[in-house]
């Protein structure tokens, strides 16, 4: 655990401490997002941070190829993979400085989405070329036989998960937090499968991965919370969700199904639940942006100011707390999923329950103030009468 958390620390300083460059590099290259009718900043606000953060896991992963701990995690070198082939771990680095790159080129260019989706298909074709690919369901032993609709299944996932983050990136800190909480409930369930599953060593590149993830959230936060001095942009948004995807395959994806005890303590639809839970917010809100958008006759990829976000503003919210809300609601899903591997059931679904119900009452909370006062007010105006 000690070398994943210096991966972790590493990678939250080395993002800290780049970020600054990033902002100056987009006020040079004028990757600036200007104020625009569907945005909730006021004034225009430099991006790239995504450039930051990914310059703070490359260091992250470097650092941690030469822990000993870590070893079998990196099996070739970096020079190596790009001449003769890539592990895992160096494929999802250099499928993610692909990403970084794609995103960056929009940042300052506002590429169409037809030229972003088809270089997001060939940053998950790389990945899964080089290994990362969906395997198995684990659950009830089943398999993928097809080749082929392995390596499909891997680039639908990948590309989702990079749009999703991206379309619930509206708020200041809200991906970068969303995909942080998440990536800290992956870290732990992954590092408790490990034990499980493989008890001879602790060594992972899931949790490897993550640890990096979770440590250049962490870092670009400082910046990017309310009122953001930075925006990660597409090269943050699609680099997080490619990089949560990547790590969510080689967890739930290549695992021996029969490895698992399966018994009170952990369903046997929990490695299944928790990628879903751990993402259910940015694949809620895109998929209900999808068909909010088609319903209205327009393309998919069409702005609007309709996302979940955007609904808590509306409700009476300010941007700080609903962007704490959603860290909330993103906290119970991913943490009350790995609560699965800890716990029996019975008492997680309990939990959960009132966890969503206390919930409720907080998202709620402005709407039923504001009908208060309207209701007292009301009454005011009659007793005046």
């Amino acid at each position: 655990m000690r070398a994943y958390a210096l991966v972790l620390l590493i990678s939250a300083l080395a993002t800290f401490l780049l970020i600054p460059f990033a902002r100056w590099l987009a006020l040079r290259v004028g990757a600036v997002t200007a104020v625009r009718k569907r945005d909730v900043h006021s004034i225009p606000t430099p991006r790239l941070g995504g450039a930051g953060m990914y310059l703070g896991m490359l260091v992250a992963f470097i650092f941690a190829s030469q822990l000993p701990f870590l070893q079998k995690v990196f099996s070739v070198d970096l020079p190596t993979c790009v001449t003769q082939g890539c592990d895992s771990a160096w494929a999802i680095v250099i499928g993610g400085g692909l990403v970084c790159l794609l995103g960056i080129a929009d940042d300052i260019w506002d590429l169409d989405w037809m030229t972003k989706l088809v270089g997001q298909i060939l940053a998950a074709g790389f990945v899964a070329w080089q290994g990362v690919q969906l395997i198995s369901i684990p659950i009830a032993g089943l398999t993928i036989g097809s080749p082929r609709l392995s390596l499909f299944l891997t680039v639908f996932v990948i590309v989702l998960v990079m749009n999703a983050v991206n379309f619930v990136d509206g708020l200041d800190g809200l991906a970068a937090g969303i995909v942080g909480i998440g990536g800290a409930g992956f870290f732990i369930y992954s590092y408790l499968l490990t034990q499980q599953t493989n008890p001879g060593s602790y060594a992972s590149v899931a949790i490897t991965v993550l640890a990096a993830l979770v440590g250049a959230c962490i870092g670009f936060l400082p910046y990017n919370f309310h009122p953001a001095k930075i925006f990660m942009g597409d090269s943050g948004s699609m680099l997080l969700g490619f990089v949560i995807s990547s790590a969510a395959i080689l967890v739930t994806g290549q695992i021996d199904p029969s490895t698992i005890t399966l018994g009170a303590t952990i369903p046997a639809f929990a490695p299944l639940l928790l990628p879903a839970a751990i993402l259910v917010l940015p694949l809620l809100d895109m998929g209900l942006a999808v068909v909010r958008r088609l319903a209205a006759g327009k393309s998919p990829f069409a702005p609007d100011r309709l996302h979940i976000h955007h609904r808590l503003l509306t409700l009476g919210h300010s941007h700080r707390r609903a962007v704490l809300v959603m860290y909330t609601w993103s906290a119970v899903f991913a943490f009350g999923a790995v609560a699965l591997f800890v716990f029996q059931f019975r008492y997680v679904a309990i939990g959960g329950f009132i966890a969503i119900l206390v919930m409720v009452v907080i998202t709620a909370w402005p709407l039923a103030t504001r009908r208060l006062q309207s209701s007292k007010v009301s009454k005011g105006k009659l007793n005046a009468l």
